[in-house]
């Protein structure tokens, strides 16, 4: 075993240390950069929260800064009342999100999460403020495509709970136990009636943002097709890129994803 040196002590006891995680609000940002180039925001499932994305941002340039958002009634926003519609939720990101745009930013979001990126977008263009410079979208269909299921929010917790076991992505725990059930059932109920009841306005126009669209081969939720119509929603589509897995494929390819993040997020304008 090689020893330790006294260089080796001196340069460790004079090391920068690693940045600790800010957090302000809805936003946390596991590793501060004071200087960001860019800063990408992650925008999380139904019923879920930033965890989605732990341990992404050691995929991306260290001049980067990951900005993983919860909406209210998880993480640190456990205490804040649950937000219902996708409109009140896009309010709630637009006025958490406006101090941190004030350097080249873009959006991803997983499923509901990309939803809501969407229309935050949309609102951000109507109200000419500061747009992202990309956005991602997976594991969720585009506007106008037709949907496996409408009313999950109005099911029994017995038919809620098998069918989050048959989509993976929720801890069996948090399913089989009634206790964490109390504490989560009416998170994943509130989240679904915001994706179930959300409908897009007629006449939309394209946005004028480049637009890259993510699924898994397996998905049963959200096929190819509904994924690859988000072409006609971006003047400048990025294209869809195919992983393998179901609907949280993601959580396999988190590398692969970054790749994909950083080409679109750097390509010239």
């Amino acid at each position: 075993m090689r020893k330790t040196s006294h260089a080796d002590r001196t340069a460790a006891r004079t090391a920068s240390p690693a940045p600790r995680a800010d957090a302000h609000g809805a936003v946390t940002v596991p590793r501060p950069a004071p200087e960001a180039a860019a800063r990408l925001f992650l925008f999380h499932h139904a019923g879920g929260s930033q965890l989605l994305y732990r341990g992404w941002e050691r995929a991306f340039p260290a001049d980067w800064e990951l900005c993983l958002v919860d909406a209210p009634g998880r993480g640190r926003l456990l205490g804040r009342p649950l937000i219902g519609t996708c409109d009140q939720l896009v309010d709630f990101f637009r006025a958490e999100l406006e101090p941190w745009t004030d350097r080249p930013f873009a959006f991803f979001g997983h499923s509901m999460g990309a939803l809501v990126a969407y229309e935050l977008t949309r609102r951000l263009v109507r109200e000419g403020r500061p747009l992202p410079s990309w956005i991602g979208l997976s594991a969720c269909g585009a506007p106008g495509t037709a949907r496996s299921s409408r009313d999950r929010h109005a099911w029994t917790d017995g038919q809620l709970r098998d069918w989050l076991g048959s989509v993976g992505g929720t801890p069996a725990k948090v399913l089989d136990d009634e206790r964490l059930w109390r504490l989560f059932g009416p998170i994943f109920r509130n989240d679904f009636a915001l994706v179930d009841t959300w409908r897009p306005d007629p006449g939309t126009t394209p946005l004028p943002v480049p637009l890259s669209a993510f699924g898994g081969t397996e998905d049963e939720l959200v096929g190819r097709a509904r994924l690859a119509a988000w072409a006609a929603h971006s003047q400048e589509f990025r294209g869809l890129h195919m992983m393998s897995g179901g609907h949280f494929y993601l959580r396999h390819h988190g590398r692969s994803i970054a790749r994909h993040i950083i080409a679109a997020m750097t390509a010239p304008a």
